[in-house]
């Protein structure tokens, strides 16, 4: 499947969608110290860029939407922001401190999956981290949706991949030996009106009582 078109308007014409990231981005931004030279691959609403130069966090971006790299050059120099993909990243050896990959590995298939664990340790300096997210334990079948043109069915986001943390930690482990994978939940409170405010709590008192896996995330983190 092509996902280009997907996020080719997501990231341009739609990038209103990616408001309810804020709260974790910020989160994947607070793991990092200030001139940590970062990675952030697959830049959605550029909202990690945004958050990690307020920080002063050295921060350099992959994409394969002109579009949106062409944004991002604006603000982080054009040498920093490139058009590419994670199995074939355009930059040298031992280069990062970290590399953030929120909400993208359940896009890619098994092969294009497990060159993107490599090519993200040979850019990692050593006890350089790779961190991220993933939604966690989706259903990928709930999300399916048929094109009214063509008949093709899809998932609606182009998910490819469903983790649960003994999969994700199978895949990273390959390469990466000190590792933590564990379920969270990000709210954009400021993003949601009263009824979506009532059911984020109610949602978040289920994620303590564990009692619901759907709709949270799996954050994962590993050290070269």
């Amino acid at each position: 499947m092509n996902q280009n078109k997907i996020w080719d308007y997501f990231q341009n014409e739609g990038v209103h969608s990616f408001e309810g990231s804020k709260s974790r981005l910020a989160f994947l931004v607070k793991q990092f110290n200030p001139c940590d030279k970062i990675l952030n691959i697959g830049v959605g609403g550029c909202f990690f860029e945004r958050i990690a130069l307020e920080k002063k966090i050295d921060v350099y971006s992959l994409d394969p939407n002109e579009k949106a790299i062409n944004v991002l050059q604006q603000l982080v120099g054009n040498s920093k922001a490139k058009v590419g993909y994670s199995q074939s990243i355009p930059f040298e050896n031992d280069f990062f401190d970290g590399v953030v990959m929120s909400e993208v590995l359940e896009h890619l298939s098994d092969e294009v999956l497990h060159t993107t664990i490599s090519e993200v340790y040979r850019v990692l300096k050593v006890n350089g981290r790779f961190i991220g997210t993933v939604p966690y334990c989706e259903n990928l079948l709930e999300q399916i949706v048929v094109c009214p043109d063509c008949g093709k069915k899809f998932h609606r986001w182009g998910h490819l991949q469903s983790f649960n943390e003994r999969g994700l930690k199978k895949l990273l482990e390959r390469k990466f030996l000190s590792l933590h994978v564990k379920p969270k939940m990000f709210i954009s409170w400021k993003t949601l009106n009263w009824k979506g405010k009532v059911e984020a709590i109610l949602k978040y008192l289920f994620f303590m009582l564990n009692v619901k896996k759907s709709g949270l995330n799996l954050y994962f983190e590993g050290q070269k």
